[in-house]
């Protein structure tokens, strides 16, 4: 006897909410629906506040990042003049010894 055919059944994805629709006869989807996106901003006005707000964070990080490159070269002068004292008040031991020597 013929089995009856059936029919395709639509199931929810747990994972993305997406409407997918499957064939019983192959186990396959056959048909793919996204979910439905929320809107990101009510109206222009506020979608036009949130784009200056962004403009100023941005401008904000940039003269962070120019002060601390400013910082950074003044650290390391004098990192680099902390160094050259430590080496004129260290003694110069003459040439280190290699194990090839020590034969």
């Amino acid at each position: 006897m013929a089995k009856p055919k059936l029919d395709a059944f639509e199931v929810g994805c747990p994972c993305c909410g997406a409407l997918l629709k499957v064939d019983p006869e192959t186990r396959a989807v056959i048909a793919h629906t996204p979910p439905a996106r929320p809107k990101t901003f009510n109206d222009f006005e506020e979608a036009a506040r949130a784009m200056r707000e962004q403009e100023s964070r941005k401008e904000s990080l940039f003269r962070q990042a120019v002060d601390a490159e400013k910082n950074k070269a003044n650290l390391l002068e004098r990192k680099f003049q902390e160094a050259i004292k430590r080496a004129k008040d260290t003694p110069d031991t003459g040439k280190p010894l290699r194990d090839f020597d020590l034969d």
